[in-house]
């Protein structure tokens, strides 16, 4: 049982939220509104989903229900902390009682954002770090429009600290939605691009995940399901957008990635990618699909058998090769993969340069994900890894 490690009876928790998932999962927004006790929804989004059918439709519901609902659209990519602070302020003067969340990582983790600050009542960078938050959010309902962040699944939420020019991690229980409704058909509006890097964001979640210092059996099962799966349906689910079958597949292997992740956390794939991100506003899945590769080779030494056991999962012949051969062999293949799904930029075609890498790498160094990363890293190495992607 290649999950399997030899610590697999050392103590670990496992913490998810009640999921549905299928085609359909979304029509259950309403259902649960009112399981939840709503009296006022507050309904966030963004700009661009607001005028799509997935946000009508459950506009629709409500109002055929005569659920109450005021709507919230000012969310960013890389969402900011102001956007946080004035979704906060008005779900307070409006008297809201819940939340509806339907779109990717960002929206969703503005939501939460924007719970936490609700309850608690401080500013949302008081709550930077792991187990800050001593007050549970309103109950909060997500519905994820993509397959790469997770965030309605995970215990995580990232947020663009503008003043300072870096992605905060939030890392509490206390963030996980009280449901999450994912439903593959969503995911056949989205297009290549977005598909591609947010597909590679899930990949590499599980990759993460899988290597942690934090892993478990548990998280180590889901990790190595979500990367066959991607591995093997994501370039599909570019061919054929209109493949439920293949969508749902992806889908379910971010599903397994976040349940991995939000219990294993990360490494320093996501403390470069969250540096980038907020100094730079650059697209998260871009970000990890450019950096995956170097990370791999950073690590590969502390971490062999589970880098192997990774590299057969994506269906690579690892039988007779030497580690430096197997190392080799996995990076090829992300590199090769990242080319097939049309994500071909370096760090410096994105406007990275070498003046940029100690202030990165700075920020970088200071990320709680780098806890889990299974070589403990210095701020010279994280200079490298970026060195290395330019």
């Amino acid at each position: 049982m290649d999950h399997l490690t030899d610590n697999f009876l050392q103590l670990r928790k496992f913490v998810t939220p009640e999921h549905v998932f299928g085609p359909g999962a979304r029509f259950q927004a309403v259902q649960y509104c009112k399981m939840l006790g709503v009296k006022k929804l507050f309904f966030v989004s963004d700009v661009n989903l607001k005028n799509m059918q997935w946000v009508k439709e459950i506009e629709l519901l409500l109002q055929k229900e005569s659920i109450e609902y005021i709507m919230y659209s000012s969310v960013s990519p890389n969402p900011r902390d102001f956007e946080v602070m004035n979704g906060a302020n008005l779900y307070t003067e409006k008297q809201c009682n819940m939340i509806l969340a339907i779109g990717g990582g960002s929206v969703i983790d503005c939501a939460k954002g924007i719970g936490i600050v609700c309850t608690n009542k401080k500013r949302i960078t008081a709550y930077e770090g792991v187990d800050k938050i001593k007050l549970p959010m309103p109950p909060l309902i997500s519905i994820p429009t993509t397959a790469g962040s997770s965030a309605d699944v995970s215990q995580f939420a990232i947020i663009n600290k503008i003043k300072d020019r870096y992605k905060m991690a939030i890392i509490s229980k206390a963030l996980i939605s009280d449901v999450a409704l994912i439903d593959p058909v969503i995911l056949t509006s989205m297009d290549p691009l977005l598909t591609a890097c947010t597909g590679v964001d899930a990949l590499s979640h599980a990759f993460e995940a899988y290597v942690s210092n934090a892993s478990s059996t548990i998280t180590n099962l889901f990790a190595l399901e979500a990367i066959r799966l991607i591995n093997t349906e994501l370039l599909n689910s570019m061919k054929e957008p209109e493949n439920i079958e293949t969508r749902g597949k992806v889908m379910l292997g971010s599903l397994y990635a976040g349940l991995a992740f939000s219990n294993a956390s990360l490494g320093c794939v996501h403390s470069l990618a969250h540096s980038l991100g907020g100094y730079l506003d650059l697209p998260h899945g871009e970000c990890n699909a450019i950096l995956l590769p170097h990370v791999v080779n950073y690590n590969f030494s502390a971490v062999t058998e589970k880098y192997t056991a990774i590299a057969q999962a994506m269906n690579l012949n690892t039988s007779g090769l030497s580690s430096s051969e197997i190392k080799n062999k996995l990076i090829e293949h992300l590199f090769n993969l990242n080319k097939s799904l049309g994500i071909v930029s370096t760090l410096k075609d994105r406007g990275v340069t070498s003046d940029l890498v100690p202030v990165l790498a700075t920020n970088a160094i200071n990320d709680p994900c780098n806890a889990t990363n299974p070589v403990p890293p210095t701020a010279d190495d994280l200079k490298v890894i970026y060195s290395e992607a330019i």
